[in-house]
């Protein structure tokens, strides 16, 4: 009920501009399908520098992430110096010519990605965009950012000094609503993902406030046990999401080394799933083949992109075995059969509960080959952590 009230007042705050912006986004084609490529953080944090950010251009390229789908290189927090005489933001010394960076990263055919935070300093303590949202959205645009990622955790000293939860919500929705209308202000399509945590069921009112994305969690780590509580995390949150506007569980671990095979395809099956934004979040100029591999399935890819945009959900559990179904464009469904435990599981699953009716066709995503026709239950065993991963059609 509190949400829904401050919807109301905020859109009476800021007028009608909240619809249009949201229309213009998907006419524009800004996130139709969930956004994909690379973003810095989760390798390497406060150590990156314009040097890793060619070098993950190059791999994405090289590696045939780029033709896979994977097209933004995301610059996180800790690029930022102070402001100069006019408040202008400056990047450090990090990162020597922002422009260059980004006409580098477009000529590989790819998009240049940056960050912020609508407080006065970001999560690492830099210069944040706190008064200066106009400013800083015409920097991004001339140097060529096709992309901003926008951290709450800046403002939180704001919204803790408010008088109420409903004061330090509408702290929040204005924020993001200012830097919406300032990167719309520069007519560049830049892709607006909103990072403040799932606070406030941020699903509701994301769109409100032009968010392409919106993160629904805290921080992913690359332990199994993080992954899956938040993936499994995300039941219930389906019908907030569509072309243009994603829930977001945060930023993949893949290649990280701190999960096995089985739970790396786990971590891809359910963010195909959910149409999760895919953002690698490794070394892409140290990958192995195996992680290329599990980041290039275009089986898994193609479930993710669906043009549909209809996010997944889970349709049945029986103690650490989950079904989890997603309808397709084409009237198939993606299904993962999900094994929580560490050790090797059986499971009978009838695919007709999916809403089939006779006989029907199964494909395993990544072993890449049919299973033929299925016409009753099927008796299955599903790896520690591990997935099955299904195509069915009728």
């Amino acid at each position: 009920m509190r949400i829904a009230m401050m919807r109301l007042i905020c859109f009476f705050s800021v007028g009608i501009l909240v619809f249009p912006y949201s229309a213009l986004a998907q006419k524009a084609g800004i996130a139709a399908t969930p956004p994909m490529g690379w973003n810095s953080w989760n390798h390497f944090a406060g150590k990156v520098d314009d040097a890793a950010v060619r070098a993950a251009a190059e791999a994405m390229v090289s590696s045939g992430m780029r033709d896979a789908g994977y097209v933004y290189v995301n610059i996180d927090d800790t690029w930022e110096a102070e402001r100069d005489a006019e408040g202008r933001i400056q990047a450090n010394s990090k990162f020597p010519d922002m422009k260059g960076l980004a006409d580098f990263v477009h000529s590989k055919g790819l998009k240049l990605g940056i960050y912020s935070s609508p407080g006065a300093l970001t999560c690492a303590k830099y210069a944040g965009s706190l008064g200066h949202e106009v400013q800083d959205a015409q920097t991004y645009a001339a140097w060529g950012i096709d992309y901003l990622k926008y951290d709450l955790c800046g403002l939180r000293v704001e919204m803790k000094a408010a008088p109420n939860p409903e004061a330090a919500h509408k702290i929040m929705f204005d924020a993001y609503v200012k830097m919406r209308d300032a990167l719309r202000s520069t007519g560049r399509p830049i892709v607006y993902s909103l990072c403040q945590y799932g606070e406030d069921a941020v699903w509701e009112w994301g769109p409100e406030v032009g968010g392409n994305l919106w993160r629904t969690t805290g921080d992913i780590n690359d332990h199994y046990s993080r992954m899956a509580e938040i993936g499994f995390g995300q039941a219930g949150l389906a019908r907030f999401a569509g072309p243009g506007h994603w829930n977001d569980p945060d930023m993949l671990e893949v290649g990280n080394g701190g999960m096995n095979t089985e739970e790396y395809r786990t971590h891809m099956s359910l963010w195909a799933i959910l149409a999760a934004p895919l953002l690698a979040g490794n070394d892409l100029s140290k990958m192995t083949p195996e992680t290329i591999a599990l980041l290039t399935n275009k089986e898994v890819i193609a479930v993710d992109q669906d043009p549909a945009g209809k996010q997944g959900d889970r349709v049945w559990a029986q103690g650490p075995i989950e079904v989890w179904s997603r309808t397709l464009a084409d009237g198939s469904k993606a299904v993962g059969i999900f094994n929580r435990h560490p050790s090797v599981l059986p499971a009978e699953i009838d695919l007709h509960k999916l809403g089939f009716s006779g006989p029907v066709k199964a494909r395993d995503i990544w072993e890449t080959k049919d299973m033929g026709t299925v016409s009753g239950p099927m008796a299955v065993k599903i790896p520690g952590h591990g997935v099955l991963f299904l195509r069915v059609r009728q």
